[in-house]
């Protein structure tokens, strides 16, 4: 089985959802099928159906969640040494070389990647771009909108 990239950031999001999904979402799940099995004929109960639909759903995600934690590779960036290379959980400052415009992302995993807050995933275009860079290098990155140019200004690790 291949290994899943997790941030320690990311790794414990999942820890807390599945300890979330196991504790509250199961019992809650549990207890509204026992509401509508006592409202009788189950044929045509839709609060039933609904249950059931939703512990299908919680008992996937469950499965799932602890198959990327079983497969996770947990990398913590503040320990990181990597001689001011862009590489995974590196946080990058970058400008924008036709319009000017400085962003700044942190290359995460899939399950974390979040644009609005600045976490983009390793199987993006730009992370892609961006692997192996350090700063100074310009990255070009091949996006569905076009190729754009962006110089690395900074590499960190958090």
């Amino acid at each position: 089985m291949a290994t899943i990239p997790l941030t320690k950031r990311g790794a414990e999001k999942l820890k807390e959802e599945l300890q979330r999904l196991k504790t509250v979402e199961r019992q809650a799940v549990i207890q509204a099928i026992a509401e509508a099995r006592a409202q009788g004929d189950l044929s045509e109960n839709a609060e039933y159906e609904a249950a059931k639909d939703k512990q299908g759903f919680i008992e996937g995600r469950i499965l799932e969640i602890e198959g990327k934690l079983a497969a996770a590779q947990v990398i913590d960036p503040s320990s990181l040494d990597a001689g001011g290379r862009v590489v995974f959980g590196s946080t990058v400052d970058l400008e924008d070389e036709d319009s000017g415009a400085a962003v700044t992302y942190q290359i995460v995993g899939d399950d974390e990647a979040d644009l609005k807050l600045g976490l983009i995933s390793i199987s993006s275009p730009i992370a892609r771009a961006l692997i192996g860079k350090e700063a100074g290098d310009v990255a070009e990155v091949h996006a569905p909108g076009g190729v754009r140019h962006y110089e690395v200004v900074g590499v960190r690790y958090l």
